[in-house]
């Protein structure tokens, strides 16, 4: 039996909200040099998920660690993200075995927004998507994608991480 301590976990500024707004969409044309924009490996696996959209996740992005508990369908989710150290996510990271996504997340500078390009890997190479999260659903609906973008795929669970994870690329993806 593991009991895991909270003590010694990295301290992480907590988000305003516990809500995320966002917008998932497919790249129909990746942007030139992409290793000149900051990016990070992310390790992501899931533990458990429901019916309802609620998900539970581990992810190692970079040196930092954390786990989440995701609820909800679409734009608006409720997120809740907790810092663990490395051998918290070590101990749980194993039961993710069978439901993990590897990928290259790009932090690319669009006018107020910091886009969220992942580029993934293993299973899933070829496959390339960008997020863009908002202050507001009002915000969220006035965005215009510029012309890189591909197909918005928000509400498209097949392409929601924990199906990817599991199922891979969508055939018609």
């Amino acid at each position: 039996m593991y009991i895991l301590s909270l003590q010694n976990v990295p301290e992480e500024k907590p988000k305003p909200s516990i809500w995320e707004i966002e917008r998932k969409f497919l790249v129909a044309a990746v942007p030139p040099d992409l290793d000149r924009y900051p990016h990070e490996t992310i390790h992501q696996g899931y533990l458990a998920w429901t019916e309802d959209g609620t998900e539970v996740r581990v992810r190692r992005k970079g040196d930092r660690c954390f786990q989440a508990i995701k609820k909800g369908e679409g734009v608006r989710r409720l997120e809740v993200e907790i810092a663990l150290s490395d051998a918290q996510f070590d101990v749980l990271w194993p039961l993710t075995q069978g439901r993990r996504v590897e990928k290259e997340r790009y932090a690319i500078a669009l006018r107020e927004h910091t886009l969220e390009l992942d580029v993934y890997r293993g299973t899933l190479a070829g496959l390339v998507s960008v997020e863009v999260e908002f202050p507001s659903m009002a915000a969220s609906r006035v965005f215009q994608p510029p012309p890189w973008f591909g197909p918005e795929i928000t509400g498209d669970p097949r392409f929601k991480n924990r199906n990817l994870a599991v199922r891979g690329v969508p055939a018609d993806g």
